[in-house]
C-alpha cells in the first residue's frame, strides 16, 4: 500500500460517506420492496437455504430445531446437485416434515438463489451460505423479496463488495429486515457475559490481546492442481478456502471469529494492521505443487485507536504445535474469551496475567440448553423475527470481514495496511461474479502451468495478486 503519511488522511466517514452513493437503489435494482412484518406464535416461518455445504446444511439444521417453531425448510438450492443430494438426503432423514423440500423446489445452477427465494414469502427467512463471494449479489435479492435473513461469514472479500455491503445493510435496516450473521461468538452466553464484565470495568484498560488459530491444514486449504473434466470455475468454488476470490482465504474464512470476538471485547475497531506470513511447504509428498493462494502461516499486528494492539497468529501447517484460543490482558487483571476453538467454554477472568487456573476469579456458567453458540444465534434470530424487535448484524459482519480483509492483505503485501485504505481500494477480485454461470471462465485463470497468481509480499504493493 502506499505510505500513508504521503497523502490526505481518509477518515472512516469519508469512506462510509463515498459508499453511501453506492446508494441501495443501484444496487437493488427493484421495484418497492414487500412489508416484513412479525410472525405470531403458532405461524409457520419458511426457510430457503441458498449453498448446501456444511454450514448451509448445518444452519438448516438450527433453524428447523428452535424452540419458537414452527419452522420449516421448503427450498434448497446450491450450483452442484452431488452437493445438494448429500445435504437434502441428511437433513429430510433427520427432521422428516420439518424438511419439505420435493424436487420441484430444490434448485441447481447459479440463478438457482432466485428461484429458492421465489418460494418463499415477504418475512420467511433465506439461509446464505455459499462462498461469500456470491453474498451481496444474494443479500440484495433477499432484500427486494423482502425476506429476513441469516448469511454465514465473511460476508466481503474486498474493499469494493465491502462498500456495497454496508449499502444493502443501511437498506435492509430501513425495511425493517432482521439479519444475523454467523459470527457465533457474539451468542456464546459465556462471551456475551464476559463482554458486560470488560465494559463494566472488571479487567480495567484493555492493554494487549491474542489470539491464536495454529493447526494443520484443514478443509480445502491447499489444493492440488485442477483435474481434467472439470472447469477452473467449479474446481475453485468446490476449493473455495484456497482462492481469494470466492472467500478471503483461509484468513477470512478461518480466522475471522477469533479476531472478530477480540475486537468485539476491546470495543473498538482496528485503524491499521502489519503483518507477515509465508508459503512454506509447497510441494505435496507426491512431487505435485500446491495451486491456491493461501500462505501457510500469518502473523498480523492488529492497532487500535488508543495505540493498544491485537496480536494474531495463524497457521495451517501439519507437525507444529496446536494453539486455538484467545486472551486479553488489563489493568487490573486477564481474561481468557474462548478457552478452546473459536468459542469454547469456559470464558474467565484472572487475577494477575499468568491464566492459571488457581488465578481464576470468575468462569462462566451457562445453562445446558444454552451452550451450543451456533443454536444461539438461531434462537435470537427468531425470537427476533417473532416479536419484531431490532435485530440486524450486518454491519459488525461487514466490519469483522474488513478487519481479516486488512490483516490479510498487510501480510500479502509486507506493507502496514489502514481500514480506511482497504475499504477504498478499488480491486475487486471477481467484478463479474453476478453474471456467471457454468460455462463461464473463472475470475482467477491459472498460466500455462497449471498455477494461479499467489501474493508476493514486497513486490505486488498495491494487491493482493
Amino acid at each position: 500500500m502506499t505510505d500513508p503519511t504521503s497523502r490526505r488522511t481518509l477518515t472512516r466517514r469519508d469512506v462510509l460517506k463515498d459508499s453511501s452513493r453506492l446508494s441501495a437503489s443501484a444496487v437493488l435494482a427493484t421495484g418497492s420492496v414487500p412489508f416484513v412484518h412479525p410472525f405470531k406464535r403458532e405461524e409457520e416461518i419458511r426457510v430457503a437455504v441458498v449453498g448446501c455445504g456444511g454450514r448451509g446444511s448445518g444452519a438448516a439444521t438450527n433453524a428447523v430445531s428452535v424452540k419458537r417453531g414452527p419452522v420449516k425448510l421448503v427450498a434448497m438450492a446450491d450450483v452442484f446437485e452431488d452437493r445438494m443430494k448429500t445435504s437434502y438426503d441428511a437433513l429430510s432423514k433427520r427432521f422428516g416434515d420439518r424438511v419439505d423440500v420435493p424436487k420441484e423446489r430444490r434448485f441447481i445452477g447459479f440463478d438457482g438463489y432466485r428461484k429458492a427465494m421465489d418460494c418463499l414469502k415477504p418475512g420467511d427467512v433465506v439461509i446464505l451460505a455459499t462462498p461469500p463471494a456470491f453474498r451481496w449479489v444474494h443479500f440484495s435479492y433477499a432484500i427486494e423479496k423482502g425476506l429476513h435473513v441469516f448469511m454465514e461469514k465473511p460476508v466481503s472479500v474486498d474493499g469494493p463488495t465491502s462498500k456495497r455491503m454496508f449499502a444493502l445493510a443501511e437498506e435492509s435496516k430501513k425495511k425493517g429486515i432482521k439479519v444475523g450473521v454467523g459470527l457465533m461468538s457474539r451468542h456464546s452466553r459465556a462471551m456475551q457475559e464476559l463482554v458486560k464484565r470488560v465494559q463494566d470495568g472488571e479487567l480495567g484498560e484493555i492493554i494487549s490481546q491474542n489470539g491464536y488459530r495454529m493447526q494443520g491444514p484443514v478443509a480445502t486449504f491447499r489444493s492440488k492442481p485442477k483435474p481434467d473434466g472439470i472447469s477452473d470455475l467449479e474446481f475453485q468454488i468446490r476449493r473455495f478456502h484456497g482462492f481469494l476470490w470466492a472467500s478471503g482465504g483461509a484468513f477470512n474464512d478461518f480466522f475471522i471469529h477469533i479476531i472478530d470476538q477480540l475486537a468485539w471485547m476491546k470495543g473498538a475497531l482496528p485503524v491499521k494492521a502489519q503483518g507477515h506470513g509465508g508459503r512454506h511447504y509447497r510441494i505435496s509428498g507426491e512431487g505435485v505443487p500446491y495451486v491456491d493462494q493461501n500462505f501457510d502461516a500469518y502473523a498480523v499486528e492488529y492497532t487500535y485507536p488508543d495505540g493498544t494492539k491485537m496480536m494474531f497468529s495463524g497457521r495451517n501447517q501439519p507437525g507444529c504445535e496446536t494453539r486455538f484460543y484467545s486472551h486479553m490482558h488489563g489493568t487490573k487483571g486477564s481474561a481468557v474469551a474462548s478457552a478452546n476453538s473459536d468459542c469454547g467454554l469456559p470464558s474467565t477472568i484472572h487475577d494477575g496475567h499468568s491464566l492459571s487456573r488457581g488465578s481464576r476469579r470468575w468462569t462462566s456458567k451457562v445453562a445446558d440448553d444454552e451452550k451450543n453458540p451456533y443454536q444461539n444465534e438461531w434462537e435470537d434470530l427468531i425470537a427476533a423475527i417473532r416479536d419484531d424487535t431490532p435485530f440486524n448484524e450486518a454491519k459488525y459482519g461487514i466490519e469483522a470481514s474488513l478487519m481479516c480483509n486488512m490483516g490479510r492483505m498487510a501480510a500479502h503485501t509486507g506493507r502496514e495496511v489502514t481500514y480506511e485504505q482497504i475499504l477504498a481500494s478499488e480491486h475487486e477480485f471477481a467484478p463479474g461474479v453476478a453474471g456467471l454461470t457454468l460455462d463461464s471462465d473463472s475470475p482467477l485463470m491459472p498460466n500455462d502451468e497449471g498455477l494461479y497468481p499467489v501474493p508476493q509480499p514486497g513486490f505486488v504493493t498495491d494487491r493482493e495478486y
